[in-house]
Parts: structure tokens; sequence; C-alpha cells
């Protein structure tokens, strides 16, 4: 499968799944969780919809020189959001442990972005 194919692909799971969760959040959960936890849910929901969005601009662009990006946004995704879904739901402190590590991948994603730009300039 093409590099760009599969990350199209892998950008609209994600953005599927940030709506479906999202919806979930706002249909289901809304009358279970407490208002605090309601709140960490949305954000893992914000940051997963915003890094799908960005992963799929990159994706479009096709440059290799965003794989980097692309790669740490997918983890960021994973490790922020996910754990975020799940520390709000189940009100374990282990998961809130992992939240960090996915920050840190979104923002070393995003420093790849700005040294993909600058090699772009380059050429």
């Amino acid at each position: 499968m093409k590099d760009t194919k599969l990350w199209i692909i892998i950008a609209g799971i994600s953005g599927f799944t940030a709506v479906a969760f999202g919806a979930f959040s706002a249909h289901e959960l809304s009358n279970i969780l407490p208002p605090n936890m309601m709140e960490i849910y949305k954000t893992g929901v914000l940051y997963q919809l915003v890094h799908s969005a960005v992963l799929l601009a990159l994706a479009l662009l096709g440059n290799k020189r965003f794989n980097l990006s692309k790669i740490f946004f997918l983890a960021g995704i994973i490790l922020f959001s996910f754990s975020l879904y799940l520390y709000s739901v189940t009100g374990s402190n282990i998961y809130a442990y992992i939240t960090p590590l996915g920050g840190i991948s979104f923002l070393v994603g995003w420093l790849f972005v700005i040294i993909g730009a600058f090699k772009l300039e380059k050429n």
C-alpha cells in the first residue's frame, strides 16, 4: 500500500473515532461522568480531532519530510487522547501517567513540522 494512501486511511480512522467518541460522550457519558471527568474526556476528543486533521493534511501533502511528524502525531493521539478517555471513564490514575508522553509526542511532531518546513525552503 502506498504511504500516502496508508496515512490518509489512518487519518480517516482517527477522525472517525474522534467524532464517534465525541458523540458518545455527549449522548451517553454526560449523564454518568462528573463534570471534571467530562472535561478531561472532551480534551482527549479535541486533541484527537485536531491532530487527525493535521495527519490528513500532511498525508495529502505527500512529502516524506513530514513522516516523523505523522508518526509522532499518531503516537500522541494514542498516548494522549486514549489515556484521557480511559482515565475519565475509569478514574484510574495509571492512565493519567501516560498522558504526558502523548503531549510530548505532539510537541515533537510539531517540531518535525517546523524542521520539515525549513528543509522545504532550502530546495
